[in-house]
Formats: C-alpha cells, sequence, structure tokens
C-alpha cells in the first residue's frame, strides 16, 4: 500500500471512529464536542455519579530520512515514518469512590483502546484472548478493567482491585495526559505499562499519601509471579512542589525465560510551579534485573526534563530533554515493536546512551480540541539506531490531534 493510501486509511478510520463515538461519549472536564456543537449534555449517566469519557487521536510523524523501512528508529509509539495514523481511539466508563466521605463507597472503571498504540500495551494473555494477537498495527486492547472501595478506616483507605495503569513514572499512556505528542525512551523501554492485581492508597495527612500492593508483574495478567508496587507523594501546602517516589520489585517468572530472576525499578517524579505559568519537572528511574535478555545482570536508567510555559488559556510551549542509558543493551531492542506487529527487529543490542530534545506546542482553539505539534531531535553515542539502522541521529516534525468527546 502506497503512503498515500495509508494516509488516506488513517483519516478514514480517525473520522469514521470521531462520528460513530461522538453521540455516546461526554468529555468530563469540558464541554465536549457533541455538547459544544449541538448544546445537548449527552451525559445522562453524570446524575447517577457515573462518568463516561473518550477522544480521538491522529496524527503523523514526518522523518526527512524516509527511512526505508517506515520506522522511526527505536522511537515507539509515533514510530511509522510519513504516515498518518489513528493512535488511540478511547473510551472509558467510571464511578469514582467519594474519598471525602463518612461511610463506605464502592466504584469501578473500565478503559478500551483501539488504534497503533494499543500495540505496546495489550497484555498477551488477557487482550489477545479475548479478540484475537493479529498482525495489524491497529489493536485492541483493554488496558483498565477495576473495582475501587473506599473505607473509612482513620483517614480513609482507598482499595483498587483489578487491572490497572502503573504508578511509575510520569509520562503515561492516555494522550490528552501528555504535553508531547512522542514518548520518553523511560517511558517506551524502562516501565511498565500494566499491573494486574491490588492497591491500597492512604493519606497520612494533607501532605503526604501512600500506596502500596501486591501485582502480577510487569504488563502481565498472572503470567508472573507476585511483586511490590507502591509509592509515596508529598506535596507542599502551597501546592506548588510535589514529590513522588515509586518502586516495583520481584521476580520476573520463567515465562519469558528468565528463570524468575529477580528485576525491580524506582522512579523518581519532582514537579514545581515556577511561576502560575512556568511548570518544570524532573524525573530519574533506575532499574536492574538479574538476568537479562541478553545474558548476565542488566541495569538501565536515566533522566527527562520538562518546562512548559502557558502562553494563554489556549497556547502552552514546552521542552523536553532526555537521557537514557541502556547499560547493557537489554532494553531497547528485545521490548520494542517486535515481530508480532509485522517487522523483524533487526536493531542489535548494545550498550548505548539514547538522548533526545523536543519542542512542542499545545494549541487548543476549542474547548474539544487540542493540536499538539513538535520538532525532536534523537541521537546515541554508539552505532547507528536510526534511518534503517544507518544513522546515528534524526529528525522528527509531527503533530497530532486529539478530539475529546
Amino acid at each position: 500500500m502506497s503512503v498515500k493510501n495509508k494516509m488516506n486509511t488513517g483519516l478514514q478510520v480517525t473520522i469514521c471512529s470521531a462520528l460513530l463515538c461522538s453521540p455516546l461519549l461526554a468529555h468530563a472536564e469540558g464541554e465536549g464536542a457533541v455538547e459544544s456543537l449541538t448544546g445537548v449534555n449527552v451525559n445522562s449517566l453524570n446524575d447517577m455519579g457515573i462518568e463516561v469519557g473518550g477522544w480521538v487521536s491522529t496524527g503523523i510523524a514526518g522523518n526527512p530520512d524516509g527511512p526505508r523501512d517506515n520506522f522511526n528508529g527505536p522511537v515507539t509509539f509515533n514510530d511509522r515514518a510519513n504516515e498518518i495514523h489513528m493512535n488511540q481511539l478511547y473510551g472509558y466508563i467510571e464511578r469514582a469512590v467519594d474519598t471525602e466521605g463518612s461511610g463506605w463507597d464502592f466504584g469501578f472503571r473500565a478503559d478500551i483502546l483501539y488504534g497503533t498504540d494499543a500495540r505496546f500495551t495489550t497484555q498477551n494473555n488477557f487482550d489477545d484472548n479475548l479478540v484475537g494477537s493479529g498482525t495489524s498495527f491497529y489493536k485492541l486492547a483493554f488496558p483498565q478493567v477495576y473495582a475501587t472501595i473506599f473505607a473509612p478506616i482513620g483517614n480513609g483507605i482507598t482499595a483498587k482491585i483489578g487491572h490497572f495503569y502503573t504508578l511509575i513514572g510520569n509520562e503515561v499512556v492516555t494522550a490528552p495526559d501528555n504535553f508531547f505528542y512522542s514518548h520518553a525512551y523511560t517511558m517506551q523501554y524502562g516501565e511498565p505499562f500494566t499491573h494486574t492485581g491490588a492497591l491500597f492508597t492512604y493519606p497520612i495527612n494533607k501532605n503526604i499519601s501512600v500506596t502500596g500492593g501486591v501485582v502480577s508483574g510487569w504488563d502481565s495478567f498472572f503470567q508472573e509471579p507476585a511483586n511490590f508496587l507502591g509509592s509515596v507523594s508529598y506535596t507542599t501546602d502551597d501546592e506548588k512542589t510535589s514529590v513522588a517516589v515509586a518502586y516495583i520489585g520481584g521476580d520476573q517468572g520463567d515465562w519469558q525465560g528468565q528463570n524468575e530472576d529477580h528485576r525491580s525499578m524506582y522512579s523518581i517524579v519532582v514537579n514545581h510551579d515556577i511561576t502560575d505559568s512556568l511548570h518544570y519537572t524532573l524525573q530519574h528511574d533506575y532499574g536492574t534485573q538479574e538476568n537479562g535478555p541478553t545474558g548476565g545482570a542488566a541495569n538501565w536508567y536515566g533522566i527527562n526534563q520538562y518546562l512548559t510555559y502557558a502562553v494563554n488559556d489556549q497556547v502552552s510551549t514546552g521542552l523536553r530533554f532526555e537521557w537514557f542509558r541502556d547499560e547493557d543493551g537489554a532494553r531497547v531492542a528485545p521490548f520494542g515493536r517486535g515481530e508480532p506487529i509485522g517487522r523483524s527487529n533487526s536493531f542489535v543490542p548494545q550498550d548505548n546512551h539514547y538522548f533526545a530534545l523536543t519542542a512542542g506546542v499545545n494549541y487548543s482553539p476549542l474547548s474539544w480540541l487540542t493540536l499538539r505539534p513538535e520538532v525532536r531531535y534523537d541521537w546515541v553515542d554508539q552505532g547507528t539506531a536510526f534511518d534503517d539502522d544507518s544513522e546515528d541521529d534524526q529528525v522528527l516534525i509531527s503533530a497530532d490531534a486529539i478530539i475529546r468527546f
């Protein structure tokens, strides 16, 4: 299929999906597209405390090198070069528990994701068992299905039981919750995406909250042994500065051929409001495992820095600089795209430093529309990870549009 035909197909899927889903969904944080255009609030479930929402995100990652394999090197999510794709057609339904009340309360949440981003959050023994594995760039995933319980014990304990997103790191899968269209290497290769298990959150006071529980490893639906997952967060009285430290540790399980070797990692995320408009984020990750895919111990770590400035209510600008060290070549190649999506992974694992500098803009001309253009420059200190493994750097000129329903 030609690049032009692929672009047309991506646009058709996006437009059709938006038209089909917009009557069913409403954006919770403001007017969605349907309510804004028609004045009709389609989310009558709000009266029962149930929130329904969603969005469609579609974009293109322009690569001037025009790699023959149409992949943007080790960059994932927006990994296809010079093609328009629907990254996310996302929907959710949720009833949040009342954590301010004096009695027990029960809630739930279920998410569904279709698009090219689903490849990176699919659980082989969960999503694929429900809808089939397939080899398409477009897949279907159910990244969250869980129940919540609030118990009025002490300051209140909130339990989350089921399948849910990780506590680790700063960037997330859900497109509207990230400033940039592309993702940092730490999020792509160094962190889990989802877990299955139980977590318990307890606010010690108005500043400090702790979370802890047991999950089935990384991105696993009961395929891995029990791991501990927990975090501690602190927010200052003026709410201008926050610090979150998250940790996961435990055996990997022999389903990956790792002979149940231990793996653990932590992340530290610091957020600070320099002014009301200027915001800074610092993230540090460190991970280690006893026996990596390339043999022997493996370590990976990195530092990300984000600086965003709100020009006005509609326009914000941002910078991100990242450094990711794959010390033993155990993370980037084996846990990239892999064979299931139709590409033989020719990238050779090696000890490497990955760097990326990204500049972007968020523009919201309407309450339900956000445009995210960006320019990203990637480079490595060893080898040739880009342009069909022939170059040590690359430039991506990318943009996407997010329509909230």
